[in-house]
């Protein structure tokens, strides 16, 4: 279906939208989403799993994509004011408060982005740039091709570079206290 040509569009526009129609909001512009490959849903579908084993019981919550993150709207805003919302392929969010019926408003405590072909540019620079202004805490960019996770830690409002792991490594979740991930079951695909 052929986007209504509009120079700038909102939440209340893509809620519009049929449910079909995957697009992320980024100040304004829609940037429609290819589906996913099999080998990049295995890693969300593993990485949840052992995020998910890890919160079972706790009060922080691990989300996957489709999940709406409107990364800077705050209390009081309407659909019609929100110009940015982004579908991140592993979202954790540890404050209630900031969850609703669309997904999360305000920045998750940390987000992962698989890499594809297609998203590669987006994901290392539009997304990094916007978690970073937004103040999510972690940002893990799996990189299913070179079977490598970067991990940006934010410190000063701007993101540190902490530690790229490989396949055979246990990577550190920085912002769960005690929480391991198995990378070589995140790559076995």
């Amino acid at each position: 279906m052929p986007l209504p040509k509009e120079t700038r569009y909102t939440l209340a526009d893509v809620l519009a939208w049929p449910e079909q129609e995957r697009a992320e909001l980024i100040e304004g512009a829609p940037v429609l989403m290819a589906p996913p490959s099999r080998i990049h849903q295995e890693i969300v579908s593993e990485l949840i799993r052992q995020l998910g084993n890890y919160l079972d019981g706790k009060t922080c919550r691990a989300y996957p994509a489709p999940f709406g993150v409107r990364l800077f709207e705050r209390a009081g805003d309407r659909p019609e004011n929100v110009d940015t919302m982004v579908e991140p392929d592993v979202s954790i969010v540890c404050d209630p408060g900031k969850l609703d019926e669309l997904g999360c408003k305000g920045a998750p405590d940390m987000v992962a982005e698989v890499l594809s072909p297609s998203t590669q540019r987006h994901d290392r620079l539009v997304k990094y740039n916007l978690y970073q202004r937004a103040g999510v805490r972690e940002y893990w960019i799996v990189d299913p091709e070179n079977k490598t996770v970067q991990v940006s830690i934010l410190e000063d409002g701007r993101y540190r570079l902490a530690e790229v792991y490989t396949a055979q490594d246990i990577a550190k979740v920085n912002v769960l206290d005690g929480c391991f991930v198995e990378l070589s079951k995140l790559f076995r695909g």
